[in-house]
């Protein structure tokens, strides 16, 4: 009888996929950075920034920044235990950057968006050029017809704002176009020669945008921005909300391919979206790319997607799932908590950066290492 109770136990740990944790705070989560080592970062409203240095066993809830406890951070990027930039969201001034180097003992305000007309939605950094040079972009719904985009060489200590010179083109957004910030995923950020790419959604249709040549972090000129239509609906509440990137090969700028996931974010419950942007080679096929949807859509609207190298599967949440892909988006099935898991552990999430994942009142998880070994 005991060693049965044994092997039953032993079942359910070896195919128990969530652990819920405990955050310390019923804020509203929408950002989370893991940056290894048991380090990682999360954000939310009310000002609210976490820290865990244990893998998650304990989340430390940080010193609001200055004049910050009724921001909305939708983004925090980390480079280590002691030095992460959050990003706010919100019109205008409501959307700042603010930098710690002391493990959030203190903040440092950084930048606050110079346009009264702006929104930023996605703060994204190259984990691959840390620690000494850190590239990074700062993208913002359209202002005057172009999306906003800033750039960053030194960490995020300073931000110059692409504008036009010479070749050089900005992004032009359709009437109605916009990001969704929803889980600070809407934008890609390789590195300096890496492919820099973000999607869009709202009543002028969803895009993925993608620089052609050079990278924006790049001084030499370059030649602008290329779009492909992504299959999705059309809505002021629907359409790509979040992207990830897979590395495939060398010595192309266009070494990667790219999943997309959304759907409309005020019905939860109706199918979502996916598609996914294969890479192409050689170069000259640029114009060739294309964005493959899905056969069996995600379960639901999701807001934010990532790749398991180690596994080879694709992982995308939102507010009433999850699901995971091991054919490149072809097929989408529900990932569902195990007997001793909470039965809602699977629901409520927002942001993804494996294996955390965050949501709404204070919302944590992490999945557990054998939760997407195939069976």
């Amino acid at each position: 009888m005991r060693l049965a109770a044994l092997l039953l136990l032993t079942t359910l740990t070896a195919h128990a996929q969530w652990e819920i944790e405990d955050s310390h705070t019923q804020s509203d989560l929408r950002g989370i950075d893991n940056v290894g080592n048991g380090t990682a970062w999360a954000s939310g409203s009310n000002g609210t920034i976490l820290r865990t240095t244990d893998g998650g066993a304990n989340w430390q809830l940080c010193p609001v920044p200055p004049e910050a406890a009724k921001l909305d951070f939708r983004g925090i990027q980390a480079f280590d235990a002691s030095t992460a930039i959050v990003m706010s969201s919100g019109k205008g001034d409501l959307s700042r950057l603010y930098k710690t180097t002391d493990a959030c003992q203190s903040w440092k305000l950084l930048f606050t968006n110079p346009d009264p007309k702006g929104f930023w939605d996605a703060l994204r950094l190259d984990p691959g050029s840390r620690p000494k040079y850190v590239y990074g972009v700062l993208v913002g719904d359209p202002v005057n017809g172009n999306f906003v985009i800033y750039r960053t060489t030194d960490g995020g200590n300073t931000w110059q704002p692409l504008t036009p010179s010479g070749k050089q083109h900005l992004a032009m957004a359709r009437k109605g176009e916009s990001l969704f910030a929803a889980s600070n995923s809407a934008a890609v950020m390789p590195g300096p020669n890496g492919q820099f790419a973000f999607v869009t959604g709202g009543i002028g249709g969803a895009r993925f945008i993608f620089d052609q040549h050079h990278d924006p972090c790049d001084c030499k000129p370059w030649e602008g921005f290329s779009d492909i239509k992504l299959p999705m609906a059309s809505s002021e509440s629907t359409g790509a909300f979040s992207i990830a990137r897979r590395h495939t090969a060398k010595g192309y700028i266009l070494d990667a391919d790219f999943m997309v996931v959304g759907g409309d974010y005020r019905k939860p419950d109706s199918p979502g979206a996916s598609a996914f942007v294969p890479y192409m080679a050689p170069i000259v096929t640029l114009f060739s790319r294309r964005a493959i949807p899905s056969l069996t859509a995600p379960h639901g609207y999701r807001s934010a997607v990532a790749y398991d190298p180690t596994t080879k599967t694709w992982i995308t949440v939102g507010p009433n799932g999850t699901d995971i892909s091991r054919d490149d988006g072809k097929n989408w099935q529900p990932l569902k908590p195990s007997a001793i898991d909470p039965a809602d552990a699977d629901k409520n999430w927002n942001a993804l950066s494996l294996p955390f994942v965050v949501g709404p009142n204070g919302h944590i998880g992490k999945l557990r290492p054998t939760a997407l070994d195939h069976r």
